[in-house]
């Protein structure tokens, strides 16, 4: 029987992350492709001692609906942090999600009509473009480099298109693994102000920085409540958790919560008390030093190994966060074309094609890093190196600029 689809589904492509995943599962198969927290730092104690604390305390509570918005404690505890980082916020600013995912969908569907546009650092979050195909928005790729979106580009895109939505990934950009410097935040706010456009700050990997200070986040920078900000626990607690968070000034907040009540109603009530309840009486302070500090040896690991093993003329960032590493390989290499051998080799990686809203560079591709020991990082750029220098020529080795 052949089924009538909606226009939109025809839109959204399959995750490519999602199906190399598929593969790369595989134990004897060396994964540098999923976005994975290391499973050996989650605090599986902690959480189950949370959870049982909750259930012989508020079983019946946990385990009935609950509000929409999300667990007050839960909420106030996502707001101090806000709060923290200079932003002024409350718990009625703050509506928890199923993970950071489900927020940019919400945003979507809330500010974007069909035909929309969108304008996206190129190469952006593979997800997220999934969000604005769903939403049949028509999205327009922005250059960036090491210091994030082109801020001169955007200004012209602002002036020559009606953008309904800025979105970015300001610290440790998936997938380049990039920072938003300091000026080209003050100036991206300034341009959002100055046009009236809304601005999507997605932000989940902001506490896992291992070099360098905290940038302000753009939230706190935004003088007319553009900014709508999105988090999540997947990162620094576990994804199986699956609770994220949006802030957003109270006009659209009604609008958003409005939404995720047409989604699911609210998310699961004992994950977000346990989660509460975890946070007033773990040491997630240490948790998220300890986080840092292994990730850091990790991403440091993959750079040296980089350089060691992958063919001269190969270019990648060197990121003080977060979890990936971007590598452009020189020549015309297609990595889409590469992977089925880096996979007989068992090793894999992402391509970077998928994560480009434009015209792709089908020579990069995305690495993890946190997911793997420093030894395992070593084993598998040499395995993958030996692959690659098959296919690409001789050329000194530099770090990514562009």
């Amino acid at each position: 029987m052949t089924l009538t689809l909606a226009r939109r589904t025809s839109r959204v492509t399959t995750s490519a992350v999602r199906e190399i995943l598929k593969v790369a599962e595989r134990p004897d198969v060396l994964s540098f492709a999923g976005g994975l927290p290391a499973p050996e730092l989650f605090p599986v104690a902690e959480i189950a001692r949370a959870h049982a604390a909750v259930l012989e305390r508020d079983g019946q509570a946990a385990l009935q609906y609950s509000t929409t918005e999300g667990f007050g404690p839960l909420r106030e505890h996502i707001a101090a942090d806000f709060r923290r980082r200079g932003v002024a916020a409350d718990a009625g600013d703050i509506l928890v999600t199923t993970g950071s995912q489900q927020g940019l969908d919400l945003a979507a569907r809330v500010l974007l009509d069909p035909g929309a546009v969108v304008v996206v650092e190129n190469p952006s979050y593979l997800a997220a473009l999934q969000v604005f195909a769903a939403a049949e928005a028509r999205v327009v790729p922005v250059a960036s480099d090491d210091d994030g979106i082109d801020v001169a580009a955007l200004a012209a895109v602002l002036a020559r298109e009606d953008v309904r939505l800025i979105y970015l990934v300001p610290n440790f950009q998936n997938p380049r693994g990039t920072t938003l410097s300091a000026l080209r935040r003050q100036a991206v706010m300034s341009l959002a102000q100055a046009w009236r456009v809304p601005v999507l700050e997605d932000d989940p990997y902001g506490e896992l920085r291992f070099r360098g200070a905290a940038l302000a986040p753009l939230a706190s920078l935004d003088e007319a409540g553009l900014v709508i900000s999105l988090g999540t626990f997947s990162k620094t607690l576990a994804p199986g958790l699956r609770l994220g968070w949006v802030h957003a000034a109270p006009a659209l907040m009604k609008h958003l919560v409005v939404a995720k009540q047409a989604a699911d109603l609210h998310c699961g009530s004992l994950a977000q008390r346990a989660t509460a309840e975890l946070l007033a009486t773990f040491d997630f302070a240490a948790h998220l030093t300890t986080l840092r500090r292994v990730y850091g040896e990790r991403c440091d690991a993959m750079l040296g190994a980089l350089e060691r093993h992958f063919p001269a003329g190969t270019r990648f960032t060197r990121p003080d966060g977060g979890l990936f590493v971007w590598a452009e390989l020189p020549g015309d290499v297609d990595t889409g074309e590469l992977l089925e051998t880096a996979v007989h080799e068992k090793v894999a990686f992402v391509p970077g094609a998928p994560f480009f809203a434009g015209e792709p560079r089908r020579n990069t591709l995305r690495l993890n890093f946190s997911n793997r020991r420093p030894e395992l990082i070593e084993a598998g750029m040499a395995r993958l190196g030996g692959v690659l220098r098959e296919f690409a020529p001789r050329q000194p080795v530099r770090g990514l600029a562009g």
